[in-house]
């Protein structure tokens, strides 16, 4: 029998997550039946949306979230021992996966690594995983770049954003990110941003009036709240605003209010659409091959926040939280 531990939420947050929130379970794992594989974790993810989904499950519950792990036991030819899978399972050592349940949502289907061609075995749970799809499709097939736009994204410094604004370089769009700190700025730039700017102490609307002087076209949201509208505020005609998320009111008991969009939505035509990147699940693989040519060819340059050990995983979530990563936050096992 193989003993494992797991994060179990056993208290619904309030504002940002806390260690007294979780309880660490140590268990023993089932013998493997037929379909089914043991996998020993080597990374674990801590993005975003594991807070803005924590009010949506009774607890108790076990921490889900994306992972990366190699096979040690296989009851399933296809995952035989020394593969390596991306999976769900979330906040735990060791797991045993059913890899013939089809009943599943998308996100809980278990996938083999990409060939990363020597990359970090990490970047299947960031810039050629979920994350990296996340940037890939909801630019791509949302705000639909054209060369010489102006796009501006929001949260910039972290896993999607940083990625979205290199992939708008490499479509020959001029990129304008916002981040929270001087150190954040400087790193963007150094990726290629042409212009990056401090939400927390610049006036908002006129650096982004000075830094994009003919208007917006494009717009990535990844954190809501006034600074959208601002930016909002500031497109030209028939811009395209893909809306990821609103992480600047994840752990705010009471919505905030900003200003009013209709006046801009309707003057100039805008389209703003939300999306989860399950609806391109299907196509993931197409992304995976993309990210992984443009990361090889040095176009795209990931960055991740690593955090050693499984006992500071709520200190890697929290820290993330706060915007003290650069790039993708992970923990290693």
């Amino acid at each position: 029998m193989v003993k494992a531990r797991k994060y179990v939420v056993k208290k619904h947050f309030e504002g940002l997550p806390k260690r007294e929130d979780y309880d660490i379970v140590e268990y023993e794992l089932p013998p493997l039946k037929n379909g089914e594989i043991l996998v020993k974790v080597e990374w674990i993810s801590v993005d975003p949306y594991l807070r803005a989904y924590n009010s949506r499950f009774p607890v108790p519950y076990d921490q889900f979230g994306f992972q990366v792990g190699i096979v040690e036991d296989s009851k399933d030819p296809r995952y035989p021992v020394g593969t390596r899978v991306v999976s769900h399972k979330g906040w735990c050592d060791y797991c045993v996966i059913n890899t013939t349940d089809t009943s599943v949502a998308p996100a809980e289907i278990p996938h083999k690594l990409p060939n990363l061609k020597g990359l970090s075995n990490s970047l299947g749970v960031g810039a050629v995983g979920m994350p990296g799809c996340t940037a890939y499709f909801g630019f791509l097939e949302l705000c639909q770049p054209k060369a010489g736009e102006t796009v501006v994204v929001s949260g910039a410094a972290g896993a999607v954003g940083s990625l979205v604004g290199q992939i708008a370089k490499i479509k020959g769009c001029k990129v304008i990110g916002f981040a929270g700190s001087d150190d954040k700025l400087k790193w963007l730039e150094e990726i290629g941003f042409d212009k990056a700017i401090n939400y927390k102490t610049a006036d908002i609307a006129k650096a982004l009036k000075e830094a994009a002087p003919n208007g917006v076209d494009c717009y990535f949201d990844n954190v809501g709240g006034e600074l959208s509208s601002a930016i909002i505020n500031q497109m030209n005609e028939f811009g395209r605003v893909s809306v990821c998320g609103a992480i600047s009111s994840y752990n705010d008991a009471e919505l905030p209010k900003s200003t009013i969009l209709q006046p801009a939505l309707v003057s100039k035509q805008l389209r703003i659409e939300g999306f989860i990147v399950w609806r391109w699940y299907s196509r993931h693989s197409e992304a995976f091959a993309e990210l992984t040519k443009w990361i090889l060819s040095g176009e795209l340059k990931p960055r991740e926040h690593i955090t050693e050990g499984f006992e500071n995983m709520v200190d890697a979530f929290v820290g993330m939280l706060k915007g003290n990563n650069y790039g993708k936050a992970v923990v290693k096992l």
